[in-house]
């Protein structure tokens, strides 16, 4: 579902020259892998390239069997919006909107109506388990609650890829295994691809598929 071939991207960091090179890697529907490797590795970069929001020296990204990292800047942004899903990890939440109308805003980014786009927004809050939580604003949410949020905002839109960047990373071990088993059994549930960027043990024993990064460059993948 997710291609990447041959992707180079360099760039100067502190003197030296950081990146990643000649990384090959396929990501089938459905699945959800794990970009892994400590700090440097080459995975925030990669993870990037894979959302469109860089484009590779060398290479190219393919979604859906279709080449995607050479469309203009118009269409990569469209794509953006409605086949690709982010989640971060400091959420990202809009902080004087509800759970409810953080899920809607990509929606209604979208062009869909406020009845739709309210119905599917409260379709993705409840799957993630936050049908009481509605109309709370990030602030009132607890961290692992605000990062379900983010999921559901990820997912309403329907993307076919869904890109994590250490989305455990402020959570404490209790509600980061929890959040990784939702991010798995979504994947299986709605056929959506993840792509999760972690050096996180427990988000590397979730993954269907590990993609281990050094210095840039695809070193094994399990």
């Amino acid at each position: 579902m997710l291609e990447l071939r041959n992707i180079t991207r360099a760039y100067e960091l502190g003197g030296e020259r950081a990146g990643v090179f000649g990384v090959s890697l396929e990501v089938p529907k459905a699945c959800l892998a794990v970009l892994a490797g400590p700090s440097g590795s080459g995975k925030t970069t990669l993870l990037q390239l894979a959302g469109l929001l860089d484009a590779p020296d060398e290479g190219e990204v393919r979604l859906d069997g279709e080449t995607v990292s050479a469309l203009p800047e118009r269409a990569r942004c469209n794509l953006r919006l409605r086949r690709l899903g982010f989640v971060f990890q400091a959420f990202n939440l809009v902080p004087v909107l509800s759970a409810l109308e953080n899920v809607m805003l990509p929606l209604q980014l979208q062009g869909l109506a406020e009845p739709e786009a309210r119905g599917r927004a409260e379709t993705a809050l409840d799957r993630v388990g936050l049908s009481d939580r509605l109309h709370h604003r990030p602030g009132q949410l607890s961290g692992g609650q605000q990062q379900r949020a983010a999921i559901a905002r990820a997912l309403a839109p329907e993307p076919l890829l869904v890109l994590a960047d250490e989305p455990t990373a402020s959570l404490d071990h209790a509600h980061g295994g929890p959040l990784m088993d939702l991010m798995a059994a979504l994947a299986q549930e709605r056929g959506v691809t993840f792509l999760v960027a972690s050096h996180d043990p427990a988000v590397i024993a979730r993954a269907h598929r590990v993609f281990r990064l050094a210095d840039g460059r695809l070193v094994s993948q399990d």
